[in-house]
């Protein structure tokens, strides 16, 4: 099993290799991304982890999808389980911290995650994708928008939504808000 580690060391190696292949410098990259070439060189040298929000403006203009660069990276695992150091970090961890559970598991159908959200954080704008999404709040409280409607949801509250609804999250709690949640299909 490959631990978070090894897999964000490959995100650089392969992220470069992919834009090779496409025949581009980074700063063609950059133009086309609107993410600076000086960022593109840090993340291929593995010198920064980029953001989800990064990574994907990058592959986009590079013409792929981050689900598929994501299992390109973790292939070849078999367990079914998974350490704490076996999960990537796909979010930010100052604010709002997703880890993917089972990001290497073949033919993947969900994305399973463990979400944590700081005091005050905030999903931002209302965000809307094709899936659907469950979770449940381990513990916190988290305000959940769905459409037109707005819950604050806490220790043993739970909810699922059409993903197609525009939606939102936030911490409007004391403490670090947890949630475990699951998406079909996976967005990344």
């Amino acid at each position: 099993m490959q631990n978070m580690g090894t897999i964000l060391a490959k995100i650089g190696s392969n992220l470069k290799q992919l834009r090779l292949r496409r025949h581009l410098s980074t700063r063609e990259l950059a133009s086309r991304s609107g993410v600076s070439h000086s960022t593109i060189s840090l993340i291929e040298r593995d010198k920064i982890s980029p953001t989800v929000d990064t990574l994907q403006a990058v592959l986009d203009a590079l013409g792929s999808r981050l689900s598929e660069f994501l299992s390109s990276i973790s292939e070849g695992a078999s367990s079914p389980f998974y350490r704490a150091d076996d999960m990537p970090e796909i979010g930010n961890p100052e604010s709002i911290s997703y880890k993917i559970i089972g990001l290497n598991h073949p033919h993947r159908s969900i994305q399973f995650l463990h979400e944590t959200y700081a005091v005050g954080a905030d999903s931002g704008e209302m965000l809307t994708h094709v899936a659907q999404e469950a979770g449940y709040v381990m513990s916190g409280q988290i305000e959940v928008t769905v459409g037109h409607e707005t819950r604050i949801l806490e220790r043993g509250d739970g909810y699922y939504f059409d993903s197609q609804s525009f939606h939102r999250f936030r911490n409007v709690g004391r403490t670090t808000a947890k949630i475990i949640s699951a998406i079909s299909p996976p967005t990344y």
